[in-house]
């Protein structure tokens, strides 16, 4: 990989792309209760699903840091660590009326990246008691310096962090893209969080195979806008 890949200055059609690659960590892609809560459209079968759709999703994240890294598109990974010390009054109320346990401690195994890692150059941040990768040390001040204004969401969960950070960036300004094929969703049916995700934040849902994934969306022509219909009606 070159330095040009390493920072996506060589090969990004437009310059402007990161992909974000969030919290694939030993934590949160290990362990029979992960697994088992996967959200489905199906819940009785969330127990047999979980670790299939999991493992479907890391596999996505690896192939899309490498389509990544090939087309020069900047990669960026953001970790969570979930220390008591960084967690607030209300984390540590939720944690102890569920019965939560820390995830994620700094140092631990759990903490480490699960079957993806950082490439020499690439930038890590680090999030402590937070969804949202907006609020980890550097992140959003990176990405301004960059000059990046299209967001690739790719990792765990999509019905938490993800969705978090891409509810940030869309109001922040950012284009949104969520590879559908390196994300799961824990609690929530997965394509209803995908569709809240397309209504809400504008966000372009497809697969790290689409070549259109990697460039930030443009705005429609007049012709184009001319065509779309307006909400309820039908093509003739």
């Amino acid at each position: 990989m070159t330095a040009g890949q390493a920072h996506g200055t060589a090969g990004d059609a437009d310059g402007t792309t990161a992909l974000v690659v969030v919290d694939v960590q030993n934590d949160f892609c290990t362990g029979p209760t992960v697994q088992a809560r996967l959200g489905t459209d199906k819940p009785r079968s969330r127990q047999d699903r979980g670790p299939v759709v999991l493992e479907a999703a890391v596999a996505g994240c690896v192939r899309a840091v490498e389509l990544a890294r090939e087309r020069g598109v900047e990669v960026v990974f953001v970790r969570f660590v979930g220390d008591p010390e960084h967690q607030g009054a209300a984390w540590r109320l939720r944690d102890s009326v569920l019965g939560k346990r820390p995830k994620c401690l700094e140092g631990s195994w759990g903490a480490e990246f699960h079957a993806v890692a950082p490439a020499p150059g690439e930038r890590v941040f680090t999030k402590r008691a937070r969804f949202d990768a907006f609020l980890g040390d550097g992140f959003a001040e990176h990405l301004a310096a960059r000059g990046v204004g299209h967001l690739v969401l790719a990792g765990l969960y999509a019905d938490v962090c993800v969705d978090t950070t891409a509810r940030t960036a869309f109001q922040k300004g950012f284009h949104v893209t969520v590879l559908t094929d390196c994300t799961a969703a824990l609690h929530l049916p997965y394509d209803a969080v995908l569709r809240f995700m397309r209504v809400v934040y504008g966000a372009r849902t497809t697969t790290a195979q689409d070549p259109r994934a990697w460039t930030a969306p443009v705005p429609r022509t007049e012709e184009e806008e001319s065509c779309v219909l307006p909400p309820g009606r039908t093509p003739v």
